[in-house]
């Protein structure tokens, strides 16, 4: 008899002579993803997309600055294949760089929003009390705040670079994930192996590092992950309105702000960037839907 079982139960069967197939947790998650066809086809393009950027200055057929006025908003042709902007410069180019530039402001800013979120959200929830209503009531707040006007406000005022970008977007993004992960630990404190390392004398910090964090990690990561799209979502608005990553370096937010006075005569000047921004914030979101369906214990 072969069945599919946890560790514990197999060795127990062993015992008794019975053959058994164990697998681990990150084998069953891992299936489980695969069973996911739109996560599955959005990570391969997702990864693809991601490679020809980074790979742009080995592959791309032109510098992204080079201007070139003998060719200014020429269609898509042999020799360029996405066509050319308002100052000849190669559009495919210009996507490959500024994909570099998008997608990296987006992980990075989700990262640091999940980490800030995760910090407030795990001392909230695993201390409670007056903590707990101090940092919730700071997330309150944070939430009543229009976001967007306010990042646009403090993008005007601040030197518009990457990291500049990545520091701002961070910082206005961690509430979701704070009270995700609060919630999730309410969920969790209390249950035996908590309970067991207080009894041994654990350190709280320990505790919530090596025993509770890594139970609600399914919450984390999936929100992490649709953080990326929002924050890819917020870049390509600021650089849009002129208040992103300054020119002449490209981002597909300032390359859709070039191109919204010729949206009728010279269509492939927008369409390109608005189909990139599309495509990964929507590849980005089926990832996380394939993530939560295979993080999730009940399932």
């Amino acid at each position: 008899m072969s069945e599919i079982m946890t560790d514990g139960q197999g060795m127990a069967l062993a015992a008794e002579g019975i053959t058994v197939k164990l697998r681990s947790n990150a084998k069953i998650t891992w299936e489980k993803f695969l069973q996911h066809k739109l996560a599955v086809v959005a990570s391969l393009f997702l990864l693809t997309l991601a490679a020809l950027c980074f790979l742009a200055p080995l592959i791309a057929p032109f510098e992204f600055d080079a201007i070139d006025l003998a060719n200014i908003r020429k269609p898509p042709s042999a020799k360029h294949l996405l066509g050319t902007d308002a100052l000849g410069r190669d559009l495919l180019t210009r996507l490959l760089y500024g994909g570099r530039i998008s997608i990296t402001i987006g992980l990075t800013a989700a990262m640091l929003g999940t980490a800030i979120g995760t910090l407030i959200g795990s001392m909230a929830g695993y201390f409670g009390g007056r903590i707990d209503n101090l940092l919730m009531r700071l997330t309150d707040l944070a939430y009543s705040i229009p976001t967007l006007p306010l990042i646009i406000v403090i993008s005007s005022y601040s030197n518009t670079q990457a990291v500049g970008i990545v520091m701002i977007i961070g910082f206005f993004s961690w509430m979701q994930t704070s009270r995700v992960v609060r919630g999730a630990i309410l969920s969790v404190k209390e249950n035996e192996y908590v309970t067991a390392a207080r009894a041994l004398g654990s350190k709280d910090r320990l505790i919530i590092v090596r025993h509770v964090l890594p139970n609600i990690s399914n919450s984390i990561i999936v929100g992490a992950t649709l953080g990326v799209g929002n924050a890819i979502i917020t870049e390509s608005s600021l650089s849009f309105l002129g208040l992103g990553v300054s020119p002449p370096t490209p981002t597909w937010g300032n390359m859709l702000m070039d191109s919204q006075a010729t949206m009728s005569s010279q269509p492939w000047l927008t369409i390109f960037p608005g189909m990139a921004i599309l495509l990964t914030v929507l590849c980005v979101n089926f990832i996380g839907d394939g993530l939560q369906d295979a993080l999730d214990p009940t399932l």
